[in-house]
């Protein structure tokens, strides 16, 4: 009679740890190409003020007008003679800049308020929640106008991130909450209760790992918020026009009619660069929640293999015995 059998494990024989490339390898492949945009534009960021070619603020044609790109002028000029490229270099900075404080400050409260709300409950959720509700209602955008524009200190970074990052963390909370809610009922966290475990340790110790790969993609959500954000209030003028961004850029291009001149060098670049950014940011997102959330981790492995093995499907034969 001849059956399946299977051949057994070698005994005393433990998996490999995963390596760092392993790790890299099994990232999706949107969070690998935002990875890569998104780098080159930090690198870009960091290294821009220092490579820069030009003072972005002065004239460096020989002549007034718009100059289309030269071998002088890679990215051509403004119509005040200005450099777009040494613009766009530091222009980068300040945006990413911003993006990053306003990320970690506005994930800092969301972690903050969701952590506490969703373990303690009772009426600290119940508060809590109510003041995440109020937040996540509130109009942002004409409410970051009217506060900027009525701040006498915007024209600084910090103010700018504060105000963002207080209109951002509201939706990032109630995530996390959620999540907390549904981890403070499992059997670690209750055994951790029981064996005496104080309070901040079992949420940073015993829920807040469980949680990484949520509140990594809040954070990059939130960077993407502030600074599309960001752009759209300096494109219409809300905020200082001192300090070069991508959309101070925008603004002066739209003011000295760059389309109508057909000095396309002067708008598409700024206009590009904070598309692409955006477009990193998203796809890091979307694969940063396809590496923590099992059912689209275990639908890209079944893509991966081909097909989805159904229960009528007979089971593999490893090999043959024969009795």
């Amino acid at each position: 009679m001849a059956v399946a059998a299977v051949a057994p494990p070698v005994g005393g024989v433990t998996p490999a740890p995963v390596h760092r490339d392993g790790l890299i390898r099994s990232l999706p492949l949107k969070a690998k190409i935002g990875g890569v945009i998104l780098g080159f534009y930090i690198l870009m960021a960091i290294l821009g003020s220092s490579i820069a070619p030009n003072n972005p603020s002065t004239q460096t044609a020989t002549v007034l007008g718009a100059t289309a790109p030269s071998l002088h002028h890679l990215l051509g000029t403004t119509s005040f003679g200005q450099d777009v490229l040494s613009q766009l270099l530091v222009s980068m900075g300040s945006t990413v800049e911003l993006g990053l404080l306003v990320g970690v400050i506005a994930t800092a409260l969301a972690m903050v308020v969701g952590l506490t709300a969703g373990y303690l409950g009772g009426a600290a959720d119940e508060g809590l929640s109510l003041l995440a509700n109020v937040f996540l209602v509130l109009p942002a955008l004409p409410l970051l106008i009217v506060v900027l524009a009525e701040s006498g200190s915007h024209s600084a970074l910090v103010p700018e991130a504060v105000v963002l990052s207080v209109l951002g963390w509201a939706w990032g909370a109630r995530v996390i909450r959620a999540q907390t809610l549904t981890l403070r009922s499992r059997d670690f966290v209750a055994a951790a209760r029981e064996s005496g475990e104080r309070t901040w340790r079992i949420i940073f110790c015993e829920i807040l790992p469980n949680e990484v790969s949520l509140i990594a993609a809040s954070f990059v959500g939130t960077v993407l918020y502030a600074i599309l954000t960001s752009v759209v209030l300096a494109f219409i003028g809300v905020v200082s026009l001192s300090t070069w961004s991508l959309g101070t850029m925008l603004y002066w291009a739209q003011g000295q009619e760059a389309i109508q001149i057909g000095a396309w060098w002067w708008w598409i670049p700024p206009g590009v660069a904070a598309a692409t950014l955006g477009m990193s940011l998203v796809l890091l997102n979307f694969g940063l929640d396809e590496l923590g959330n099992p059912r689209l981790r275990d639908t890209r492995g079944r893509k991966r293999r081909g097909r989805k093995q159904r229960p009528s499907d007979p089971t593999p034969v490893v090999r043959e015995a024969s009795s």
